[in-house]
Parts: C-alpha cells; structure tokens; sequence
C-alpha cells in the first residue's frame, strides 16, 4: 500500500513523521510529470473576470466557479505573506501554492531570503497581472475561444516519492492515519487506511490459523481462497476485504519479510504474533 507525492518538502515532513512514530516503510524515487493542456487568461484580477464573462464557446459558469476558487486561494495565500512565513511550510499545502508564489514573485511582489517569504510593503493586489489556466474540456469551440484566450500547455518534469507501508500493527495504521491526513487528500488516504486495514486483518486471520503447527503453503493459501472474501462486521458497518491468490501470497512474503512467519521446504511456521 502507497502513498505518493511530487513534493519535496512532503517527502521530507513525512518521513521524518513516520519514523517519529515507529511506522515501518520504504522510501522509493522514480522519475514523474505533471502535466496540463488547456487555456490560460492573463490580466488583472478584473481583466480575467471580464474576460471570463464575454466568452463564447466554453462552459462560463464552470470557468466562473474556478476563477473563484483561484481568487479564494489567493486572498488565502495573501495573508500568510502579510506577516511572512517559512516558504516550506506554506509548500506543505500543495502544488496549487508554488504555482501563485511563481506568479507573485515573477512581479517583485514578494521578499524571500531563501528561508522566508513576505508581501512587499504597498503591493496592490487589483493592480498585479496573473495567469488563469483552465483545461481543455471545458471548451466545446476552440475557434471561438481561442479568439480571446492563449492555448496552454506544459510539462514539468520532476520526481516522485513513493511511500511503500509495510505496518500491520493496527495501532501504527491508525497513527499513520492521523499524519498522513496533514500531506494528502481524504478519498486517497481512506483507500490506502482501509487497504492496511483490511492487510493487517488477513494477516492476524494467517497467523491465527497456522496456530503452533507447520502447515504446507499450498494448503494454507487453499484455505484462505476458499474463505474469501473476509466479512468483518464493525459498530459502524461492515468492513469487507477481497483478495486474489497473489496478493495473499504478497501478505506472506511481507510476513516472513518482517519475521512473523518463517517459510521452508514447502510449509510455513509461525514465529511471533503482530501484537
């Protein structure tokens, strides 16, 4: 289970998070993009607004609720940089910062010192030029649109940081669950919560059925394809954890990785339980 970002200032925070908690992982680099084809509006604030409005050919409101948000996150970021903050920490919020900070500090309106970036005294918000990007699929009249706005597109080369999670002490999952959620969306880290969940559970239900005996592999692996899937009621519902044959066979070789089980000549031992 993965959790995965192309931010160097997460790469950092995160790992040094996860080992102050104990949680077992791997850290693994790979080259990565980011990418976007679309549009771009240029102009004050107001400018893009207007411009915004006198289209023909795109999907306005859509375009709309977008220019709002970006307003939003703006405004956001501008009082942060009125009293000045570690350029770090604000990084920590997402790639949708780096993207305004470029644009503010390509206008002179931001001081950094390499550390810590502030508003310049008597910048005027109203007066400074930003870019508005908006993709491709909102445009159903590229002729028209292009009439008023530039085509966009760029691709940004950069590397990933992939957090392999090796923990299957439910305690540890739960306490990854409370870090992570500072660094990554709720929908993704629910999956990944729910995915070493339902890991550590299989891998409990493994241990428990090998009990004090040697049983062979095959047979194990037998047993547990006929019991899938595992249906766990919970006060709050019910948990239901599916598995194919090579993932089962995934959970033993991280068991024996990490020292729960040992494997030899065909059957499998158990040598300590998770908790």
């Amino acid at each position: 289970m993965r959790l995965v970002t192309k931010s160097e200032a997460v790469r950092k925070a995160l790992t040094e998070e996860l080992k102050r908690e104990g949680i077992r992982f791997e850290l693994h680099e790979r080259p990565g993009f980011e990418g976007f084809v679309g549009y771009m509006v240029e102009g004050t604030l107001e400018e893009i607004e207007n411009t915004i409005s006198g289209l023909e050919g795109a999907d306005v409101e859509a375009l709309k609720e977008g220019f709002l948000s970006f307003r939003e996150s703006l405004n956001h970021i501008i009082e942060h940089l009125k009293a000045g903050e570690k350029a770090d920490e604000m990084l920590k919020e997402g790639l949708w910062v780096a993207e305004i900070l470029d644009q503010l500090y390509r206008q002179g309106a931001v001081e950094y010192d390499g550390e810590n970036i502030k508003l310049r005294e008597g910048v005027d918000i109203s007066k400074l030029r930003f870019e508005f990007k908006f993709p491709f699929n909102l445009v159903h009249n590229p002729e028209k649109v292009e009439e008023k706005v530039k085509q966009f597109a760029f691709a940004d080369l950069l590397i990933e940081y992939e957090f392999e999670i090796l923990e299957m002490d439910i305690g540890k999952i739960n306490a990854l669950g409370k870090v992570a959620s500072k660094y990554f969306p709720e929908e993704t880290l629910l999956k990944v919560y729910f995915a070493l969940v339902g890991r550590a559970i299989l891998a409990e239900e493994i241990l428990k059925a090998i009990g004090a005996r040697k049983i062979p592999e095959e047979e194990l692996i037998r047993g547990f394809m006929r019991a899938s899937p595992i249906v766990v009621p919970t006060p709050k519902g019910t948990l239901v954890i599916n598995y194919s044959k090579a993932s089962l066979e995934e959970v033993l070789r991280l068991l024996k990785r990490l020292g729960y089980v040992e494997i030899k000549g065909g059957k499998v031992r158990k040598l300590k339980d998770l908790a």
